[in-house]
């Protein structure tokens, strides 16, 4: 219990000094966050502090396996830190120099289609008595669900503090409610993301200091889709009490991007009509909005999240119930339809 305090807390501490360092580079080369279209802030401010999530995250995930202190498939670790590396990377040169659309997609679904194919088999899918469990079916799925939340999550990091909080409560969640399943190595991983966000969102919290940029933003949504299909392999977790878990994020961004698409809208052009952005410019506030999401992930997406593992026959209406809210302020607040 010791060693595994000091590592949480060598964890925090290194990744909130790393993201120090990141900002002291930013300001010296210019690597600013200057607004537009799509942004909810209105001063230039330094981007790019999120890397440190992503090499603090890596190397503790590869530092574990390595010296054998987590028993799960050295391959599968290999292919989580190689793969995520990758779309970290291409994020990263984004950050620098914009790249083509089409060039990202082509690197997001390379990512998602080799991190999948590392796994030993994919977790079948169930909603209620009906079962999906072929594999070229479920690759197909689970691919198009990585590249998805891949962008999503880089849509959705739009205010201060908000990716963070996300990942913060989404890997802590999980963690919890594997640690109940005595899947303790599992949760353990999902402590060490979750801290690794935590030193950077120290800086993120609003008003921001700096912000995360491509590079962390892709990445997370990646990790976080890839170790629930990881980790829902073993059978103590599925994917609906992961989806559960990141639906604040799932609904906006999918309620928007198709009510874009239904408005006949350039869906894939810089915009500010997420749910969570409209919500921040009618309370004149990042924090709030941020704060929400942080009492809704634990105060009600947790608790459903928890019946979808403990009675997992229920599992799809839990997700259905926990979301059909959601759903519903996000439509009520008119994601997609407009930037006022």
């Amino acid at each position: 219990m010791v060693i595994t305090l000091a590592l949480c807390a060598f964890v925090f501490a290194l990744s909130y000094l790393l993201t120090g360092w990141f900002r002291r580079y930013a300001l010296t080369k210019s690597l600013l966050d200057v607004p537009n279209a799509r942004s909810s802030h209105t001063l230039p401010t330094p981007r790019g502090g999120g890397l440190s999530v992503v090499l603090v995250f890596l190397s503790m995930a590869g530092g574990l396996s390595f010296f054998d202190v987590i028993a799960i498939d050295p391959l599968e670790i290999a292919g989580l830190i190689l793969f995520g590396a990758l779309v970290a990377g291409i994020g990263f040169w984004d950050d620098h120099v914009s790249i083509s659309a089409k060039w990202r997609f082509l690197v997001h679904f390379f990512a998602a289609t080799g991190a999948l194919l590392v796994l030993p088999e994919l977790p079948v899918l169930r909603f209620f008595s009906i079962e999906i469990s072929g594999w070229g079916l479920l690759f197909g799925i689970y691919a198009i669900m990585l590249v998805w939340l891949l962008n999503l999550y880089n849509f959705m990091d739009g205010i201060d503090g908000i990716a963070g909080v996300e990942a913060i409560t989404t890997a802590m969640s999980a963690a919890l409610l594997l640690a109940l399943q005595g899947e303790n190595d599992w949760a353990l991983l999902m402590l060490l993301l979750s801290l690794s966000a935590g030193g950077f969102l120290v800086w993120n919290w609003p008003p921001a200091k700096i912000f995360m940029g491509d590079a962390c933003s892709g990445f997370l949504g990646f990790v976080l889709g890839l170790l629930a299909v990881m980790s829902s392999l073993s059978g103590s977790m599925n994917l609906w009490s992961w989806w559960i878990l990141l639906a604040v994020f799932i609904v906006d961004a999918t309620v928007t991007l198709l009510r874009r698409i239904l408005r006949g809208e350039a869906w894939h052009q810089a915009h500010r009509s997420h749910a969570y952005q409209i919500l921040s410019r009618r309370l004149n506030s990042h924090k709030k909005v941020t704060q929400g999401v942080l009492a809704m992930n634990i105060f009600w997406l947790l608790p459903w999240a928890y019946l979808a593992v403990r009675f997992q026959t229920w599992a799809s209406l839990f997700c259905v119930v926990a979301m059909a809210p959601l759903c519903v302020a996000a439509l009520k607040l008119g994601a997609g339809t407009t930037n006022d």
